[in-house]
C-alpha cells in the first residue's frame, strides 16, 4: 500500500490494524450497535504495508474474527482499483458519503481489536460479503456461501471480555 505522499500517522495508543496470516472464523452477523461486528464497514487506523509504525485511519470490511476474538479486516479504498491485482470492486454504499465506488484490498488481511475501532459506518450486504470470502478463498457450504457461524454463550462471553 502506497502512503500517497503522506507522511502517515503513528498507531494511535489503542492501537490499530496490522498483518495477520492465521485462520479466520468466517461470520456475517453485523448489527449497528457501537460494536463492529463482521459483515460490518468500519474505521480504524490501519498501518501502511512498508512500515507497520504509521500508517492512516481509513474504513476497513470486517469479514471475520481470528481466534482471540480480533476482527479479521480488510482495507477500503475509494480510488479506482480496475485491473489491479488483489482489488475488488464492491460498488457503492452508504459507508461513503459522497458515493464513490469502493474498492476493497482482498489479498492483505488484517487483525484489530474491537477497541481500536473509531466507529461503524454501514452494513454491507450479504452478497458483497460472500463475494469477497470467495475471492479470499474462505470456506464455503454447499451453496456457495459461507456457513452462518452462531455465536454460542462461551464465545459471547468472550467478546464481552475484550470489549471491557
Amino acid at each position: 500500500m502506497s502512503s500517497g505522499g503522506s507522511a502517515g500517522e503513528p498507531a494511535p495508543a489503542q492501537g490499530g490494524a496490522h498483518a495477520y496470516t492465521g485462520p479466520i472464523a468466517w461470520e456475517y452477523s453485523p448489527e449497528l450497535d457501537r460494536d463492529a461486528d463482521p459483515g460490518e464497514i468500519v474505521w480504524t487506523w490501519v498501518a501502511f504495508e512498508e512500515d507497520a509504525s504509521i500508517g492512516k485511519d481509513r474504513p476497513v470490511a470486517v469479514v471475520g474474527r481470528t481466534d482471540d476474538t480480533r476482527l479479521v479486516v480488510l482495507m477500503l479504498s475509494s480510488r479506482d482499483h480496475e485491473g489491479e491485482r488483489g482489488w475488488l470492486s464492491i460498488g457503492a454504499g452508504p459507508w461513503d458519503a459522497e458515493g464513490r465506488e469502493s474498492w476493497v484490498r482482498h489479498d492483505r488481511v488484517l487483525a484489530v481489536h474491537a477497541v481500536a475501532v473509531r466507529r461503524e459506518g454501514a452494513i454491507m450486504p450479504r452478497a458483497t460479503y460472500d463475494v469477497i470470502v470467495s475471492r479470499m478463498g474462505g470456506s464455503t457450504s454447499a451453496s456457495g456461501k459461507p456457513p452462518r457461524t452462531r455465536v454460542g454463550i462461551v464465545a459471547r462471553l468472550r467478546r464481552a471480555v475484550s470489549r471491557g
